[in-house]
C-alpha cells in the first residue's frame, strides 16, 4: 500500500467528504482536496498545478479552493482562485491553514482537515454565499496523483 492508501481510512475519507458537503452548503464556493505521495516541487506550486488539472479554475465565480497534501514530504498548501482573491484580505487562509497544520502536527490528518474545510466554508460564506440556484460544479471526492 502506497503511503496515499495509509494517509487516511475509508471511513475518514467519507467524514471529510461529508464535511465539504457540510462546508459548501453556506457557500457558493467550491472545495477539494488532493492527496498524492511526493512532488520536487514546492507546495504551493504544485497547489497550482493541481488547480488547474482539476479544472477548479472553470467555477463560475472563481471561487474553488483546494487543500493540497504531499504525504511522503509532509507538505500542505491551502490556495483559492482568482475570485476569492481578488475578494477578501491577503492572510485570509493563514487562521484556516493553522488549524490543519497544528492537527497534522498531532498525526490528527482527518480531524485537521474536516475543521479546515469547515472553516474554510464558514469563510467563504460571507464573500460568496450560498444562492439558491447554485450548483455543484465540482467533485466533492478526494482526488489523487
Amino acid at each position: 500500500m502506497s503511503k496515499t492508501e495509509d494517509f487516511l481510512s475509508k471511513a475518514e475519507e467519507q467524514e471529510i467528504v461529508h464535511a465539504i458537503v457540510e462546508a459548501e452548503k453556506n457557500t457558493s464556493g467550491e472545495i477539494r482536496v488532493h492527496i498524492e505521495e511526493h512532488t520536487e516541487k514546492s507546495p504551493l506550486e504544485r497547489a497550482q498545478e493541481v488547480f488547474f488539472e482539476l479544472k477548479m479554475d472553470e467555477t463560475q465565480d472563481r471561487n474553488g479552493v483546494l487543500f493540497y497534501i504531499c504525504v511522503s514530504d509532509k507538505k500542505f498548501a491551502i490556495i483559492g482562485d482568482k475570485g476569492i482573491n481578488e475578494a477578501v484580505e491577503s492572510d485570509f487562509w493563514d487562521c484556516t491553514k493553522d488549524t490543519v497544520i497544528a492537527n497534522f502536527k498531532e498525526g490528527n490528518f482527518k480531524k485537521g482537515l474536516v475543521e479546515g474545510i469547515l472553516r474554510a466554508g464558514e469563510r467563504l460564506k460571507k464573500y460568496f454565499p450560498f444562492q439558491s440556484d447554485d450548483t455543484n460544479e465540482l467533485s466533492n471526492e478526494i482526488s489523487r496523483s
